[in-house]
C-alpha cells in the first residue's frame, strides 16, 4: 500500500496552489510559513524574486493563536508602512484555520486586503 506523509501531501496542495497564483509588484503575495517552534509570514514580489517584508516569531512572540495574530498586524504594519494595501494569500497548503486563519485575520486588522 503506497501511502504519503502529512507533509508529502502538504507540498503537493502547495505546488497545486502556487501553479494558480504569483506575487506582483502591485499585488505581492503573503507566504506564511507554521513550523511546530514558530511561524512566520513573507510579503514577496515573484516577478523579481524580492523578499519585501518578513515577520517570525521570535523570544518576545509565543508560537500560539495569538502570537500568530501578532506576527499578522506586524506584517500588515511594515507593508502599509512601504505602501502595500493588497496583497494575495498564500497558505502554503495549511488548512485556513488556527494559526494561518489567526495571522491571515491579524493581517487584514492591520490594514492589508486580500
Amino acid at each position: 500500500m503506497n501511502t504519503s506523509s502529512r507533509n508529502k501531501l502538504r507540498l503537493q496542495r502547495r505546488r497545486r496552489v502556487r501553479a494558480k497564483i504569483s506575487g506582483t509588484a502591485k499585488i505581492p503575495r503573503l507566504c506564511v510559513f507554521r513550523s511546530l517552534k514558530s511561524i512566520s509570514a513573507q510579503v514577496i514580489n515573484d516577478e523579481k524574486g524580492l523578499t519585501l517584508v518578513s515577520a517570525k516569531t521570535d523570544g518576545k512572540v509565543k508560537n500560539d493563536i495569538e502570537g500568530a495574530k501578532k506576527i499578522g498586524v506586524e506584517i500588515a504594519k511594515k507593508c502599509v508602512d512601504m505602501k502595500i494595501k493588497e496583497a494575495v494569500f498564500d497558505r502554503s497548503g495549511y488548512k485556513y484555520h488556527g494559526k494561518v486563519k489567526a495571522l491571515a485575520e491579524g493581517a487584514r486588522e492591520g490594514g492589508l486586503k486580500f
